[in-house]
């Protein structure tokens, strides 16, 4: 049974013990075989005679993008279609110690980008860094699942889940999921408990690499007869329809390449309004390519003009971490209590930026911090701040704002003493981490 709660957890199925928990309970059906699914053509491969585990034993840091394309119907009438693309980068890194003293699992931390399907002179339209959407949660070694951070993504949570039986082409299982739903784009999320079946089709190859290919189909109930989400949007009274999707699963790493679901579903408002949508949602998760270290260090080097093993300068100061390559950028001159930089910082950035160019397309992780002043959500709040500079200042020279996860850590983790000015200076610093 861990198997299954780990995977649940690690890929982008979580459970919010705000609104809804679930056991992850999975129960094996057995069934005569059934090929007749919604699969997609590609190359077959024969299974073992005794069947196979399908489990999930990926990395640590992974992308995930969901692109929504349905057709809206107002009380019958076609109004239009609703395209959105949602991209996230979930990292795998240490929980706050000043509130999760006790905690005795993982913790993961990821941002998510809202991309409008909107055109400006035949360009794509990006949001900023101000519109990224924080999430973090944990899991105890246990398998326990919680969410510290919970602004509705990601939209599917606890899908997929495995058996922790071999399977072979033709058996079934049923596990519970959860969706959160904001059909009229208020920002209100609401969960809706989902019950899956799900189906496995057969062996395939896809892009190159072998992959379980699966059924998934289940039922939306949402109502006063079947379930309430009393922290969801109040005027959605009931939800009913039905999703059909075929997921294709690498046998290597557990992970749900591709996930194509096919929606239908009708939602009713306390004002009488009913909104149906009906067309395909496709997710995609993918690794960060591996960063060549070399060509990192060799761009720190470059700027730095420093060729030692461990480098330290008034530029950066860099270490091999376990998430990737930390760059500490120490004594950053603000403004006294503000995130603005002083103009004496720009030549300083340029180099910086030259480094991160050398890391290809990896995520990078920006933290701030500060020094410890008596005043920790001031503390909190004004290293985020500072940490998003840093970010906007890397996007003005030509890096990628969806490559970064923000994060502000306060005065929780000083590496110098607070009782002078000098080890208060060195507290107040920046780090990024190249994400390998």
């Amino acid at each position: 049974m861990k198997r299954i709660l780990f995977f649940t957890f690690v890929f982008f199925s979580l459970f919010s013990l705000s609104g809804i928990l679930f056991a992850s309970e999975v129960d094996q059906i057995p069934d005569s075989p059934d090929t007749s699914g919604n699969a997609i053509a590609g190359e077959e491969k024969s299974n073992p005679a005794d069947g196979q585990f399908i489990a999930y034993n990926g990395g640590k840091s992974y992308d995930y993008i969901e692109r929504t394309d349905l057709r809206r119907y107002d009380n019958g009438k076609y109004k239009g279609l609703v395209s959105r693309e949602v991209r996230s980068q979930i990292i795998n890194t240490e929980a706050p110690s000043s509130k999760y003293d006790s905690y005795e699992g993982s913790y993961y931390e990821g941002s998510f980008y809202v991309y409008e399907a909107t055109k400006r002179a035949n360009a794509e339209v990006f949001p900023s860094l101000d519109d990224s959407i924080p999430s973090s949660f944990g899991i105890t070694p246990e398998g326990s699942l919680e969410m510290y951070e919970d602004n509705g993504y990601p939209t599917f949570r606890g899908f997929p889940t495995y058996t922790a039986k071999k399977i072979k082409p033709g058996d079934k299982w049923k596990a519970k999921a959860v969706r959160t739903v904001d059909p009229l784009n208020k920002g209100i999320f609401t969960k809706v408990p989902i019950l899956v079946e799900y189906t496995y089709l057969r062996d395939e190859i896809y892009n190159g690499e072998e992959v379980f290919l699966l059924s998934a189909k289940w039922a939306t109930r949402y109502g006063a007869k079947s379930y309430i989400d009393f922290g969801g949007d109040k005027t959605l009274v009931e939800a009913q329809g039905s999703n059909s999707a075929t997921l294709y699963v690498s046998k290597k790493t557990g992970m749900a390449i591709v996930i194509r679901d096919t929606v239908d579903e009708l939602y009713t408002y306390s004002d009488g309004n009913k909104i149906a949508l009906k067309g395909t949602i496709n997710i995609f998760t993918k690794y960060q390519p591996a960063v060549n270290d070399d060509e990192v260090y060799g761009a720190i080097q470059r700027v730095t003009g420093i060729s030692d093993e461990k480098i330290e300068s008034d530029i950066v100061s860099v270490e091999n971490t376990s998430n990737g390559i930390r760059l500490s950028i120490p004594n950053l001159q603000f403004k006294s209590d503000r995130a603005d930089l002083l103009d004496s910082e720009k030549e300083r950035l340029d180099k910086i930026a030259e480094i991160l160019k050398s890391s290809g397309t990896s995520m990078l992780l920006i933290e701030g911090h500060t020094a410890h002043t008596g005043n920790p959500t001031g503390e909190l709040a004004l290293s985020k701040e500072r940490a998003k500079v840093i970010a906007t200042e890397m996007v003005k020279r030509g890096i990628s704002s969806e490559r970064f996860v923000i994060k502000g850590r306060g005065s929780e983790q000083p590496i110098a003493d607070n009782s002078t000015k000098e080890g208060m200076a060195k507290n107040r610093r920046v780090e990024i981490t190249i994400l390998n």
